[in-house]
């Protein structure tokens, strides 16, 4: 009885211990001054920085920019920030380290004058280690000057970046994320942060994943230095604590660390019960790892991760043992706000990222630099994968400037290797040489080499290294590593534009040229713009995971909010977002929302009427439906006015259908006739009111001087409807502790910053940031003409204050989402098709290449001589079978058209032209059973659609092969033919 409750006291000591005592670690954001300009003696502590603005990390100096002016015109310029403050009383001195989340674009660092490292790729984050140059008593300063120069060259080589580029890399300068400072004893583990410290910090991972035993292997491993002067002994714990903060699993290992030593602790154990995280689930664990010595807490490390199985295989990706078609978007990594760039609330980041699931996406493909790490962390918690890049523009290099994308994958790699959605290192955002592969595969394998993340890079169509590889805009097949398209949809188009029948009666396509060309895909009208969402899909998912031996893995489109980015249509941004810039939904969001709704293939309930039901009575229009079922009927006032024509799949037309006031209803049925579902939009009355609603973190609102409301005003009518064509401009006032930040609309300079801006299609929404240790009400009020005047008001909670450090409490505690559910139940993907093994081929000419016509490259092709009479190629099968369908790439896809004949063992079964398309022209044909499948051009192929969209930088996009075909007259070239039998 004794020895038990003794064991009990020892094991409650024990457990007392291991939850206390953390190292330290402050936000660094508060008490800056900053100033635009270079300032001699900026650097040193009597410098009198008293007239210098104040302001609140993380800030961009010219953060006032973001959507006011296009990304080429963001000022530079150098600026120097400064910060004052004292140590804390009651934290370890023996070592401080300050993490910079990052800065823009160099920056040189300076502790009391003394100059302490720089930092240059204007992307990732750096470490600092002031521990020498700190008074541990009175006083200190850190200062940073910071250049963001669109030219700026690194000073020990002289050389530029590759993706200091004005195309894609907005230029928010200064530091416009997070700055730390961490508190730690001379025996530590060391931060994840190889620039500047060349250090590692912890690193977990899984191994022997049986997701339905729901167990695995957990391996943890952390770097450890040790500065004490002498060996040091002791007990390296592992603590793991479920979501909820209950502790699931606790398990250790003895250490010895040599005095100066830097070593890695490495220990594992099974973990049972695992809740795996997974698209739309963002179960995360919190990782403690505790150095122990003579029973006395030394430092104590939380890592928070989660657990997933992955595979790159076939073709295809697997999540946790099941396929899964990947779909989202290929988003700008500034992910920026209007006047407030990308330096936004931890919750906001949430917010955004989130609405990417909600809009069905399963990854976000960040676009030529990586990400911070609060959007990291935000993918983490929303349940979002992520492919991420280093850094570079359009195309491979040499020299320095390739050394310096392998810097910056390698510090990226370490930094956000325990993020369970980080699923894709990208190597670059062009093909690289097989030998720059390597290069960077041997990065992933050094310093992450057990995550379960492939390595690639875009197109990489017949590289042996790369783990996944696709083409921008256009369809690709593999049967080896998945195929993904990076950015397949630019079309823009402004949220305001209903259609060319609703005010201000937007036409499609009109707009001014861009480069000379028709630039109507970018100034789409709301309704085409998700027409067109609906077209570039289909293209996609009918080659889906499921439909051969060779399939297209999905791909991303570009983008899903406007962006502060390069721009082709009117305005001076993007607009090619399924959400505007403040993340108000466009109707392509909800036709994604039906499209992508499951794994492979969407839920079939899936419905969205494009568009409103406020028109003028004459006004008679196609009303079009985007179902996830098989056959769509449209009701007006309760009158069935039929079924709609169908097209790509999902897209549902009816013509010319009158506008009568009342109630517009989509029903959309099964095969069989059962009904799935059914959508209503009525008309609304004329505006009557406004009606406010705001939002911030579910974890609080703080005076931290980061933290922000996003407010939205509505102009409904009688009802509460909401008036869809309302343009009223809304006057704002408001009161309290934030300051206003505002919104945007279509007008002068954007009405950036403006306290009066209108609502567009009858909604618009505008932004508010707290100020560092103002606490108090906020009050918000919105006026109109003609209509009723809503108000709101909330509370701004204090921080607490550590002589200029401070901590959120709440920062942490940021839900993560969980509304898919753990999605370990889905079905298992049934094949539609058979891919037919070919065994031989014969051709007209060029005997030689004609394996290249199925050899699963892209790259390559057959093509005969340009005789009409040796453009034919029969290909043998490798047994007889019945032959349903056929999937050919022909070359110059996207713009020529060819008229074909096939055979099969000798019987003319098909006749016609093909159509243009994004990669594969599926052909459907009656079914036929025999061996030999004959292809022939019966005339000359010929120009259906010019292809004259261009690169920003004047380059037209890939058509196919590279290859002066264009005035040949009875050319076939095939670059892959796949031949299906139907199940």
């Amino acid at each position: 009885m004794y020895r038990g409750s003794l064991l009990i006291l020892v094991l409650c000591c024990w457990a007392i211990l291991l939850q206390g005592q953390e190292r330290q670690s402050y936000s660094f954001n508060a008490s800056w001054r900053m100033h635009v300009g270079d300032v001699t003696d900026a650097s040193s502590s009597s410098f009198d920085d008293s007239a210098w603005q104040a302001v609140t990390l993380p800030h961009a100096w010219n953060e006032d920019e973001a959507f006011l002016k296009p990304i080429h015109e963001h000022s530079t310029a150098v600026v120097w920030y400064r910060k004052k403050f004292f140590l804390p009383k009651d934290v370890p001195h023996e070592k401080v380290f300050l993490e910079f989340e990052g800065v823009r674009m160099g920056a040189e660092f300076y502790v009391n004058g003394k100059f302490v490292g720089r930092h240059e790729n204007g992307v990732m984050a750096v470490g600092l280690d002031i521990s020498q140059e700190l008074l541990k008593e009175g006083e200190n300063l850190v200062a940073v000057r910071t250049d963001n120069s669109w030219s700026y060259r690194e000073k020990e080589t002289n050389s530029t970046y590759q993706w200091n580029d004005k195309n894609f890399n907005a230029n928010y300068g200064g530091i416009p994320k997070n700055v730390w400072i961490h508190f730690a004893g001379s025996l530590y583990q060391t931060l994840p942060l190889f620039s500047n410290l060349g250090t590692t910090g912890v690193y977990i991972y899984a191994t022997a994943i049986d997701i339905p035993k729901k167990s695995l292997q957990l391996h943890v491993e952390s770097q450890v230095r040790n500065e004490t002067g002498k060996e040091q002994k002791g007990e390296f714990v592992v603590e793991v604590l479920d979501a909820s903060g209950n502790l699931v699993k606790t398990f250790r290992k003895a250490y010895t660390v040599a005095a100066g030593a830097t070593d890695v602790l490495s220990v594992s154990s099974t973990l049972a019960q695992v809740h795996f995280w997974n698209w739309g689930y963002g179960y995360l664990y919190t990782v403690k790892t505790t150095l122990l010595s003579a029973g006395d807490v030394l430092d104590v490390v939380s890592t928070r991760t989660g657990f997933r199985k992955t595979a790159f295989k076939e073709g295809q990706v697997v999540l946790n043992d099941q396929v899964l078609m990947m779909k989202g978007y290929a988003q700008r990594t500034s992910n920026e706000w209007p006047a407030v760039g990308l330096s936004i609330a931890p919750w906001l980041s949430d917010f955004s990222n989130k609405l990417m699931v909600e809009s069905n996406a399963n990854l976000v493909r960040w676009m030529h630099v990586t990400p911070w790490r609060q959007d990291v962390e935000s993918c983490d918690r929303v349940g979002i994968m992520q492919m991420l890049p280093a850094g570079d523009a359009e195309k491979d290099v040499e020299g320095r400037r390739w050394e310096q994308r392998k810097e910056l994958m390698r510090d990226a790699i370490i930094y956000y290797r325990n993020s369970p959605s980080v699923l894709f290192y990208e190597s670059g955002n062009e093909s690289i040489s097989e030998s720059h592969m390597a290069e960077m595969k041997a990065i992933r394998d050094r310093f992450d080499p057990h995550g379960g993340r492939a390595i690639g890079s875009r197109e990489m169509l017949d590289s042996k290294l790369a783990e996944y590889g696709g083409e921008m805009l256009y369809i690709n097949k593999s049967a080896k590593h998945p195929m993904i398209a990076t950015e397949y949809m630019r079309d823009e188009g402004l949220r305001k534009y209903w259609d060319e029948y609703t005010y201000p009666f937007h036409q499609e396509g009109e707009g001014p040229l861009y480069k000379g060309n028709d630039a109507s895909d970018y100034n789409r009208n709301q309704d085409q713009h998700a027409v067109e969402a609906v077209r570039r899909w289909w293209e996609y998912w009918k080659v889906r995971p499921g439909t051969g031996k060779r399939v297209s893995s999905g791909g991303v489109n570009i983008i899903f909010s406007d962006s502060n980015t390069h721009f082709r249509g009117k305005e001076n941004y993007r607009r090619s977002g399924e959400v505007d810039a403040m993340r108000i939904p466009k109707d392509a969001f909800y036709a994604h929302q039906v499209m992508w709704n499951g794994w492979v293939d969407p839920d079939p309930r899936g419905l969205h009427i494009i568009g409103h039901w406020n028109y003028e009575p004459e006004v008679t229009k196609d009303i079009q439906v985007i179902a996830a079922g098989e056959k769509v009927e449209l009701l007006v006032n309760g009158k069935s006015l039929g079924f709609g024509e169908r097209s790509s799949h999902f897209l549902f037309t009816f013509p010319n259908i009158r506008f009568e006031a009342g109630e517009l209803k989509a029903r959309s049925y099964a095969m069989d006739g059962g009904l799935l579902n059914e959508k209503t939009i009525q008309t609304a009355g004329i505006p009557y009111r406004l009606k406010l609603n705001y939002k911030h973190g579910e974890n609080g609102l703080f005076a931290d001087g980061h933290d922000m409301v996003l407010v939205e005003v509505e102009v409904l009518d009688k009802n509460g409807q909401r008036c869809p064509t309302a343009t009223d401009m809304i006057d704002f006032q408001w009161s309290g502790p934030m300051d206003w930040r505002g919104g945007i609309a279509q007008g002068p300079n954007n009405f950036v910053l403006s306290e009066s801006l209108p609502v567009e299609c009858g909604i618009n929404r505008v932004l508010l940031r707290t100020r560092y240790g103002e606490s108090g009400n906020v009050k918000v009020k919105a006026t109109a003409n003609g209509l009723l005047a809503d108000s709101l008001h909330w509370e701004v909670s204090p921080v607490e204050d550590i002589q200029g450090l401070f901590t959120k409490a709440s920062s942490m505690a940021l839900p993560s989402n969980l509304d898919r559910g753990e999605g370990l139940q889905e079905p298992v993907l049934q094949a539609s098709r058979e891919t037919l093994v070919i065994q031989k081929a014969v051709a007209g000419s060029n005997q030689a290449n004609a394996t290249a016509s199925f050899d699963d490259n892209e790259l390559s092709d057959w093509v005969n001589d340009g005789k009409l009479e040796t453009a034919w190629i029969e290909y043998t099968l490798a047994k007889r079978s019945d032959i349903d369908e056929i999937d050919l790439k022909l070359n110059n896809f996207r713009s020529r058209v060819y008229p074909l004949q096939i055979f099969v063992d000798d019987k003319l079964i098909y006749e016609g032209v093909t159509k243009t398309s994004l990669g594969y022209y599926s052909l459907p044909v009656p079914r036929t059973k025999g061996r030999r499948v004959k292809i022939q051009l019966q005339g000359s192929s010929y120009v259906s659609q010019v292809n004259e969209h261009l690169e920003v930088g004047g380059k037209k996009l890939d058509d196919g092969v590279a290859r002066d075909d264009a005035h040949t007259k009875g050319t076939l070239s095939i670059i892959e033919i796949d031949i299906h039998k139907k199940l």
